[in-house]
Order: structure tokens, then sequence, then C-alpha cells
């Protein structure tokens, strides 16, 4: 039986995002949920002759909303989005952090992951370096390059002295904070988790390496179709960024202030390919395992499912390996559960992407309707289970299922379901 301890049981009440296709968790949404695209010619550097010109970008963001303009510009913009996501996600929950006391924050944790960190902090500081020499090279490269700096700073933001956590783990990286974050719960060392993910990759560095890798679609002259996931025309994934956190609860914290709960977490799990640098593993094995540990987790069967929010990142191999892990993990169910990904819109947020993956989980729980895969015009053959092409589709959903699969052969899952008292 499911955990039932109001104290072990680990539910949302708050909701941040900065997206390619919002700056605010509503906004985000609504997109994901009408089909719109955040895939544009670049325009955060001249990315002319460069093969690859397009990414998924947040646009008309002002780091403002979320740190003074001092902080802003010694910061990298990875922190921007997970402290102005973080912001957002603190005040829809209406939880007060300046009203408790030293106690209660000692019980506040903050769990919030990338895959890259500010790498643009190294970029810039080698080329001062390079050009005007050791003396102009600033002072806070290093705390602004450091992964860990998002939830450091949203710790210090608010006083929170409970445990401050960041993993690595390339494109599994968010969606291993929900995991944490139900961990610090259910063994009672926090009340109250802010979890999420946050990645600024597109830089010229970034889009060459992987654009010279294969991995990046080429379709530039048609860039709000360039992302197709589980289509037969794919032809790579668009680099996007953005971040997002959520808060999370023990379920007698949020009762005891008179919070309305959103979903619940209720389980998931890590796996390993052991197989390639990028590469997944050609049947799926690993990222089965992951889905399956993860229903056992979750002391639930495989057809208590209702809704996967998939990987999906659009390239050749990992739409159909991750096709092969689902039927895997579920057998013939795998035909009847509705799948869908997000990345189709906003592109792959590399370390972002799991909590990308959880927001939508979230709406579609919240709402109950499930946001479609945009581009979805042609299935590949080898991608023939149910991912709800083009359109959204109402759907009773209890339990929803985000997987997270990254280079090395990294896979994460996690399960939500529906609050029920």
């Amino acid at each position: 039986m499911p955990i039932q301890d109001p104290a072990r049981r680990a539910v949302v009440t708050g909701l941040g995002a900065v997206m390619p296709i919002g700056n605010d968790f509503e906004t985000y949404w609504r997109n994901l949920r009408d089909g719109v695209t955040g895939t544009r010619l670049i325009r955060s550097f001249d990315a002319s002759a460069f093969e690859v010109r397009i990414a998924a970008e947040v646009l008309d963001f002002d780091p403002t909303v979320a740190m003074d303009a001092k902080m802003a510009r010694r910061m990298s913009r990875f922190i921007h989005f997970a402290m102005a996501a973080g912001k957002e996600a603190v005040a829809d929950a209406g939880i007060d952090f300046g009203a408790m006391t030293q106690d209660e924050r000692d019980r506040v944790g903050v769990v919030v992951n990338t895959g890259g960190g500010g790498i643009e902090q190294i970029i810039e500081g080698t080329h001062v370096h390079d050009s005007k020499g050791p003396r102009f090279v600033s002072p806070f490269a290093v705390p602004a390059l450091s992964g860990s700096m998002a939830a450091c700073l949203l710790s210090m933001e608010y006083g929170l002295t409970g445990p401050v956590i960041t993993q690595v783990a390339a494109c599994a990286s968010s969606v291993i904070a929900f995991q944490d974050a139900l961990r610090l719960i259910r063994t009672g060392e926090c009340d109250v988790v802010l979890t999420g993910g946050s990645e600024a990759p597109i830089l010229p560095m970034a889009v060459a390496a992987l654009g010279n890798m294969g991995a990046l679609s080429k379709r530039n002259d048609d860039p709000a179709h360039a992302s197709r996931p589980f289509d037969a025309s794919r032809d790579g994934f668009v680099l996007g960024e953005g971040g997002g956190v959520v808060v999370i609860e023990s379920l007698e914290h949020a009762l005891r202030r008179g919070a309305r709960p959103i979903a619940e977490v209720i389980g998931g799990a890590l796996t390993a390919d052991a197989f390639h640098i990028s590469a997944p593993e050609p049947t799926g094995r690993g990222a089965a395992r992951a889905m399956a540990n993860a229903i056992r987790n979750a002391e639930i069967s495989a057809d208590e499912i209702d809704y996967i929010v998939a990987h999906g990142t659009s390239t050749p191999l990992n739409d159909v390996t991750e096709t092969r892990a689902i039927k895997a993990a579920f057998g013939d169910q795998a035909y009847r559960v509705p799948i869908s990904s997000p990345k189709s819109m906003v592109g792959h947020l590399v370390g972002a992407a799991g909590i990308a993956g959880a927001l939508a989980a979230l709406g579609a729980i919240r709402d109950q309707v499930i946001p479609p895969t945009a581009n979805l015009e042609t299935p590949d053959p080898e991608c023939d289970l149910d991912y709800v092409p083009l359109v959204a589709r109402p759907a009773k959903l209890d339990t929803v299922m985000v997987n997270g699969f990254g280079f090395g052969g990294q896979n994460a899952v996690a399960i939500f379901r529906r609050f029920s008292e």
C-alpha cells in the first residue's frame, strides 16, 4: 500500500517556470497545452556562420525580477532562471519563510540541479584573461560558474538552512531532484523542499560542439517545426534553455498551514546504461528498468499510469530506444497509455529538461488535459505508440510518469499522482 503517514507524504504546493514559451508557469503551461513552439533563429549571438542557427531561447526575461541589478550582473543566466522560478513557486505556494522560526527554517531544503551550470563564465573569463590579463578576470567568475550556486542563492534569499543539494546528471538532472526531495520528506529530514533545475547552454561553443556531433536539428529554414519527436522526418534535437522550481512539502506541513496540494510525488528510480557517452543502449533495457523500478518504488502497477511525459528528444536514436523501453516496461499496456514530449515545443533544456517535463505533468494533472507532441505529422513506423500528436487531449489523469535520460546512460524516472486525502 502507498505511504499514508501525512508526515511522510510529499505534496506539491507551488509552481514556477522560466521557459522558451513563457516566463511564468501559467504562460508556459497554456502555450504547452496549445502546441506553441519556442524554436527560433538564435538571437543571443551571431550564428550566421554556423551549420545550426536555431534554438529555443528564453525571450524578454529581466533577471532583476529575481535579484538586484548588481547581483544579476555578477551571476550566470542559469542562476537568474532558477531565482525567478523559485520566487514564483514560493509565492504560488503562499509560504512565508520570514514568519518561520530558525528551527523551522532548519527543516527547509533546496534541491536545484543543472547539467552545465554557468559555463559562460569560463568562456568569458578565458577571453578576458587572454585579451586583458589575469588582473581583469572577475572575482565572481568562480561562484557564478558553480552549478550549486542557484540552490545556494535560493537558500540565502529565504534564510533556508536545511540541506542544499545540486546533482549533475546531464539530461536526467532535474528528474533526480524530485527523488532527492521525496527522500528528504520521507526520512523526516525536511518539511519543505524547493525542487527543480535550471540551464542556460545556448552558447557558440555548445551549439558548435553539439552540431558537429550531429545531435542538433539543421532545419534552419523552418525553426518552428524543427523539434519533432517520434516523427519519421526528425533530424536531431533543438537546444533550449530555462528553469523551473516546485515547492514540495510533507502533507502534514501543507495541511497545517492551510495549503492546497496540487499533486503528490509518490516514487522514482535511477539506472545506468553503462554503454556509451552519448548514445542510448539500443534495446532500452536501462530506461525500461528505471520505469519498472519507479513503478515498484511508488507501490503501484503499470496499468495505473495514465500518461507518460516522454524524454522524447527528436533524435533518431533516442525516440526509437524510448519506444522500445516503454514497451519493455509496460508490455501490452504500452499501446494504451498516452505519451507526449514537451521538447517538441521547448527544445531540449539539458539539465532543466526534467523540470520542464515535471511541470507539464503537474499542469496535466491539475487541468486533466494532456499537452500534445507538436510537429508529429508522420509517425516513425518504429515509434508506434500513442504520442498524442498535434492537439491536446482531455483525459482522466490520476498518475503520471516523467522520463529523463541523459548522456552517459543516466536514466531517471519520477511519478506524480493527483492529490487525494
